[in-house]
């Protein structure tokens, strides 16, 4: 009796990660919500490019700031959806299945989640995604003024190539150990 009544707690103290699914789920919103108004202020900012007052110069760091900000909002959105996948697959893996994720033909099997390696492998190609997206950040505002600033550069994007075909073959090759006959 004491050991099902332990067994049962147990099993039932898995829901405290539905504490985690609303934090992240709110983290989410928040993060959507901020990238969303940078994009706003972004596109009325923009609105001066076009103004014949501006002088070539003011012109171009209009232009190299716009850029920048558009990257700062690719990354927020990036990692609002890393949130979002983090707490759908909690959601799937410990509480229950979301059923109309999985009988919806638009999820097509981003947001479903069939194991602890199933989600680390979309978070890792987010995170991989957010440090894509970061190097160029920092690349655009990177002032080159030695050749090793530039082997610098050079080692960093030759390490995330690199890195995105590592993820390319290892998904290739999940893929094959799936389905050998095909």
């Amino acid at each position: 009796m004491i050991e099902k009544l332990f067994e049962s707690t147990l099993w039932n103290g898995r829901f405290v990660v539905v504490v985690a699914v609303v934090a992240s789920m709110a983290a989410a919103t928040a993060i959507f919500y901020m990238a969303t108004v940078d994009v706003v202020y972004l596109v009325s900012h923009m609105l001066h490019y076009a103004d014949p007052v501006l002088t070539d110069e003011a012109r171009k760091l209009l232009h190299d700031q716009t850029i920048t900000h558009v990257v700062e909002v690719v990354d927020g959105y990036l990692l609002a959806t890393f949130m979002l996948i983090f707490a759908l697959g909690m959601y799937e893996l410990f509480v229950s299945d979301i059923d109309q994720a999985h009988g919806s033909k638009t999820s097509s099997k981003i947001l479903v989640i069939e194991s602890l390696d199933d989600l680390k492998a979309r978070l890792a190609k987010v995170i991989l995604m957010i440090l894509i997206v970061t190097l160029f950040e920092e690349a655009l505002n990177m002032k080159i003024s030695t050749p090793l600033d530039l082997m610098y550069l050079g080692g960093a994007i030759a390490l995330i190539g690199a890195a995105l075909f590592l993820t390319h073959k290892a998904e290739s090759h999940s893929k094959e150990t799936e389905h050998p006959g095909d």
